[in-house]
């Protein structure tokens, strides 16, 4: 999933947080996107269009009669050039007029006019937003197709603490990206994503964990979502990374046998498990419950072995299609086709972590897939977002070919 090379037409209005927009825009041209702004009246009292345009770097809409010559007859060609149009933030005056129909200025028209999707991220007064009115009128363009997001609580610009706040610029960005590569590859199915690390306690303040940071798993939950699938991502220790927008639902756990009960809890339901974290296979038999003190210069541990989440799914599956991760530093493939057969797996992810732009720590990964057939696909480095698409594209043609059986 990228933003590159998407045009994204950002609407701002007249609510105290249209400073904001600025930093949206500025995130999503970071982010290889194309941006026009089109301002309401209003909102060119609390953000000037010189602002806009030069953090754009487009001329910005306003009225419907000014003379920009880039655009023959403006409002159309906007809408025909977009590929989101997102409205950050929108009052409760512009969410009323387009669920009336009422197309009145360059925003509305514009919104009127365009066939993409449609984004609006509502931010006002407590009061306004819980007006039943307003209510309506977002339930109204949910019915109609529109999106919504769902504005925070804290502190609002009104001086009262209540539900209003527009969500951080950095979230309305994941939103547009959602819809600017959203697919129907998984449309309507159901999917577990497992990412992170596990942590089996030796006391109360030490643990066996490993290096996993939880990109790989977190990158894939979020091609999923795109996909079009209900996600669950089941999520152990990780580098604090933000959960992706869009989940059905996220759990997070600390041991083994606790992500073993939680992907078992939605499994017989779903359609597909990609199983990407990074789980112990051994865990202190005896954990102390006091921390052990340095008395020996030798400290022994009693170790259990935990139980194999992968191996128990593969052993139960009926519809399901498996995608398991190994990552090792010797002898891959073939310790990778061995786990394959073992687990009863549609697919693994093979790679080698001790590689350079393969490790558990970084944004890349070098990867090769293999399949229960023999065949593979060897792929060269690539951004770990890049490669979370790849794997969901050929999961989802694997769960076609079975279905179409």
């Amino acid at each position: 999933m990228s933003l590159e090379g998407k045009k994204i037409v950002l609407g701002i209005t007249g609510g105290i947080a249209a400073f904001k927009a600025a930093s949206i825009a500025s995130q999503l041209r970071k982010s290889g996107a194309e941006v026009k702004c089109i301002m309401t009246a209003h909102a060119t009292e609390l953000i000037t269009p010189l602002t806009l345009r030069e953090i754009s770097g487009n001329p910005v809409a306003v009225s419907m009669f000014e003379d920009v010559p880039e655009f023959n007859v403006e409002h159309i060609a906007l809408a025909r050039w977009a590929d989101v149009l997102v409205i950050a933030p929108a009052t409760a005056n512009i969410i009323g007029k387009i669920a009336n129909g009422i197309a009145d200025d360059m925003l509305t028209t514009t919104v009127m006019a365009t066939t993409a999707p449609v984004l609006m991220a509502p931010a006002m007064n407590s009061n306004m937003y819980l007006n039943p009115i307003t209510q309506d009128n977002m339930a109204k363009l949910k019915k109609f197709g529109y999106h919504l997001i769902e504005p925070d609580s804290g502190y609002l610009a009104c001086g009262i603490t209540g539900i209003g706040r527009l969500p951080d610029p950095d979230v309305i960005v994941d939103y547009i990206e959602l819809l600017a590569c959203k697919n129907d590859l998984l449309k309507g199915k159901k999917v577990i994503v497992t990412a992170g690390g596990t942590r089996e306690p030796i006391d109360p303040v030490r643990f066996i964990g490993n290096h996993s940071s939880g990109r790989m798993g977190f990158a894939i939950a979020k091609a999923a979502v795109a996909a079009g699938a209900e996600v669950t991502l089941v999520a152990g220790t990780t580098d604090n990374l933000k959960t992706p927008v869009g989940l059905a639902r996220r759990i997070d756990v600390g041991s083994t046998r606790d992500m073993k009960a939680a992907v078992e809890s939605y499994y017989d339901d779903c359609d597909l498990v990609i199983k990407a974290a990074a789980v112990a296979d051994y865990r202190s038999a005896h954990p102390a419950e006091n921390k052990i003190k340095k008395n020996d210069d030798v400290l022994t541990l009693e170790m259990a072995k935990n139980p194999d989440i992968l191996y128990g799914l593969g052993q139960r599956k009926t519809h399901q299609v498996l995608v398991g991760f190994a990552a090792e530093t010797t002898n891959v493939i073939e310790y990778g086709t061995k786990k394959l057969q073992k687990k009863n797996l549609d697919m693994l992810v093979a790679n080698d972590v001790s590689a350079e732009g393969a490790g558990f720590q970084g944004t890349t990964n070098i990867a090769t897939l293999l399949f229960p057939d023999g065949s593979s696909e060897t792929l060269e480095k690539m951004a770990k977002d890049e490669l979370a698409s790849i794997i969901v594209a050929r999961a989802a043609a694997i769960i076609k070919a079975k279905t179409s059986k």
